[in-house]
């Protein structure tokens, strides 16, 4: 059989388990390559650790699966035209489209969510409406064949929702036993509507000025999709 390739695209600033959670869940499968690429193969650097030796983004040609992770880099990602364009090349051919918390406003960014309806971190949501895209709250959601995860810690939950579709729930179980995946968090806060009202406001005044510093990013990344 031949093997399917997964591309995980990488930028400055990206969430180290956005990408290595679906990462270490799809490098147990057999028959896919997972390549895991940052323009001119540079190293990355997300939250305190370094990837190296990564694959060139420039130099791939193709990819079956196109996965684009999330972090407090997507802001600048987003109007990076140099790496939109190669999110813009290989997702024009991908079977799949895919990503994982703010990583899909990069595929919004790029005009591929276009009434279509899609996933992101719960305080990031909104700013799908820019690209057209419908606000989904799920877990994992599912459009046709864009497939987009949740913030951070769904990221797994989508790599098995993936492997499902390319080769059957039970490969996917299987893979999900080896890795005993089994979420029993010790707290119930994992969502805003779960949190105490302390722990939101906590959250939301460590984001700083970013909210208004993504929206305006999301904005004008939207703008430069409309017809000149």
């Amino acid at each position: 059989m031949k093997k399917l390739t997964i591309v995980i695209a990488l930028y400055d600033g990206v969430t180290h388990l956005d990408f290595t959670g679906p990462h270490q869940v799809l490098s147990r499968a057999p028959f896919v390559e997972v390549k895991v690429a940052s323009m001119h193969g540079r190293d990355i650097t997300a939250d305190g650790l370094t990837f190296a030796r990564l694959d060139d983004l420039l130099a791939i040609e193709r990819c079956d699966v196109l996965c684009v992770p999330g972090g407090f880099g997507t802001t600048d990602a987003m109007l990076d035209e140099a790496f939109m364009a190669e999110i813009r090349r290989l997702g024009f051919s991908a079977s799949y489209l895919t990503s994982v918390c703010t990583g899909s406003l990069i595929l919004g960014a790029a005009g591929f969510l276009h009434g279509k309806r899609a996933a992101c971190h719960w305080a990031w949501r909104e700013l799908l409406v820019p690209f057209g895209a419908i606000i989904d709250d799920s877990r994992v959601a599912r459009d046709g064949r864009i497939i987009t995860g949740g913030g951070v810690t769904a990221g797994i939950d989508f790599a098995l929702v993936l492997l499902a579709e390319l080769f059957g729930d039970d490969l996917a179980q299987t893979v999900q036993l080896g890795l005993e995946y089994a979420p029993a968090p010790p707290f119930n806060a994992g969502r805003p509507e779960l949190a105490p009202p302390r722990v939101r406001e906590i959250y939301d005044s460590l984001l700083g000025d970013l909210p208004r510093q993504r929206m305006e990013a999301a904005l004008e990344a939207a703008r430069r999709l409309e017809p000149a």
